[in-house]
């Protein structure tokens, strides 16, 4: 399977590097052509547009950020659909609204193209590993042919159902996420106020039943103030997402949304 990669950002970057270690041909592209750099050396190759890219790949990994950038890259002139060859796969590893994969692979069947929605979690040190997780949404035996090449980066890759299950399902860890954020930060300024050292009651309670990846989130990256600036827009985009969701079905995201909104307030990004 040829494979092409757009997006090699923290993350996007080794998950492209597994796959070329693990002997698929792949070809890049990127908006900047000094992202390429890194990948100088390897068996790389460099296409000059996304179309070029298409037509070079049976399937197109997209890890860019948001739904704009999905829907830039994929139309238009010079995206990947028009140059796409039929019975190709589009995976979009991006975190988006799953209306947003619904809509491109309503476009990409007029090309016989497949769209499966493939998030992913764990980072770039979990890509570099190859153990992120990869929640897949989209027809079963599309995502059985592309699953190989997700094993160069990913364990586990979970299939999750129909097209968009993928993207709902990793909106909603992030939902629980950020709403374990504002718990987490308010106990350890607690701890502080009543004489205990928030350090030193991290270091207990991660090894204690209140333990909590969001508690050993903010210790790694400084407290709640530094992983705004480094995460606080992309919550609050995945909060806004998951929100929409809710409306649309008519649910009640209830106490945890109420939680998440807290600590979206206190990072200073309100949803």
């Amino acid at each position: 399977m040829r494979v092409g990669f757009i997006g090699l950002g923290s993350q996007g970057a080794p998950m492209a590097r597994r796959i070329l270690e693990g002997g698929y041909p792949t070809t890049l592209w990127a908006r900047r052509t000094a992202t390429l750099e890194q990948f100088a050396g390897t068996t790389a190759n460099f296409a000059a547009s996304p179309s070029e890219l298409a037509a070079d790949s049976d399937l197109v990994c997209l890890c860019v950020v948001g739904d704009n950038d999905v829907e830039e890259i994929t139309g238009g002139d010079d995206g990947l659909l028009l140059a796409m060859k039929p019975g190709g796969v589009i995976a979009v590893h991006s975190t988006v609204h799953p209306n947003t994969c619904r809509g491109l692979a309503k476009k990409a069947a007029a090309q016989r193209v497949s769209v499966i929605d493939a998030p992913v979690s764990g980072g770039g040190p979990a890509a570099a590993e190859g153990r992120l997780l990869v929640m897949v949404g989209g027809d079963a035996d599309v995502v059985e042919r592309c699953r190989p090449v997700f094993e160069t980066y990913a364990d586990p890759v979970v299939h999750l159902g129909e097209l968009g299950t993928g993207q709902t399902t990793k909106l909603l860890n992030n939902l629980l996420f950020t709403a374990n954020l504002a718990t987490a930060a308010t106990t350890l300024s607690l701890a502080e106020a009543l004489g205990v050292d928030p350090d030193r009651l991290a270091q207990v309670v991660s090894r204690s039943s209140g333990n909590s990846f969001a508690l050993n989130a903010l210790g790694g990256v400084g407290g709640l103030q530094r992983l705004a600036g480094i995460a606080g827009g992309l919550l609050q985009k995945d909060v806004r997402l998951v929100v929409d969701l809710a409306e649309q079905g008519g649910a009640n995201a209830g106490a945890v949304l109420d939680a998440a909104d807290a600590t979206l307030a206190l990072m200073g990004h309100p949803r």
